[in-house]
């Protein structure tokens, strides 16, 4: 091939790659977190009661399942569904009548009611606390990070406000590349789907049609494992 032709494929090419460079997106913040009202206390949360003048009631109480917690002198106050301050008001009215001038604080000690789960293509699926504001790529990380046959843009956000429920669809690959504007900001009870690629749901299937009694022989070699273990004891 003459040397005119090779020079005038490698300009070709140049322009082709400068092309695709100038079509690529601008990047795309983030979108802005919702208000945030106040945390909303929840079981199986744990709260400091403290209740003032003297003599001074300091209680840890947790949520029980039914919402209650239990406060010295007056039994049991509604926690679950309210704010701290909102805790603190009702119990101030109604240990008003047997301290004079009671003035009552609340405090979150332990929040495990605020939760976000993570399943599919991850490194550790599961549940973990929503104890600071977190995006969905943080969430992410928490649980390791995608793992590599994970369908990066069909990442699901399952979420469930009332009786409503909305499927918000991320796009993991693209915010790794800078484009922010589906990395939400995540809320307590958030599902997250990490599903994985079409090749990988194929290649799942016929793992399990040539070898479906794979997790039973794993298991077995674990049990064989253990007890190899406690005869050499």
């Amino acid at each position: 091939m003459p040397i005119q032709d090779r020079i005038r494929i490698v300009v070709l090419c140049f322009a082709i790659l400068a092309t695709a460079g100038c079509l690529t997106p601008a990047p795309a913040p983030p979108p802005p977190a919702p208000p945030v009202p106040g945390y909303v206390v929840g079981a199986p949360d744990v709260l400091l009661v403290t209740v003032l003048p003297e003599p001074e009631i300091s209680r840890e109480v947790r949520v029980r399942p039914d919402g209650m917690i239990s406060i010295d002198l007056i039994g049991d106050v509604q926690a679950a569904g309210r704010t701290p301050f909102e805790i603190a008001a009702a119990i101030q009215q109604e240990i008003g009548r047997f301290k004079r001038d009671a003035s009552v604080n609340v405090m979150v000690v332990e929040s495990p009611s605020q939760f976000v789960t993570v399943y599919g293509e991850v490194v550790r699926p599961g549940t973990f606390p929503l104890d600071t504001d977190t995006r969905l790529s943080e969430a992410i990380g928490r649980v390791g990070g995608a793992r590599p046959f994970a369908s990066l843009n069909s990442v699901r956000v399952i979420r469930t406000v009332g009786n409503k429920t909305e499927v918000i669809p991320i796009r993991l690959s693209d915010i790794s590349e800078g484009n922010l504007s589906t990395n939400i900001a995540i809320r307590k009870g958030d599902l997250i789907i990490v599903p994985p690629t079409l090749l990988a749901k194929i290649g799942y299937a016929v793992q399990m049609v040539l070898f479906p009694f794979q997790p039973f022989i794993s298991i077995g070699a674990t049990a064989g494992s253990i007890a190899r273990g406690a005869q050499a004891f």
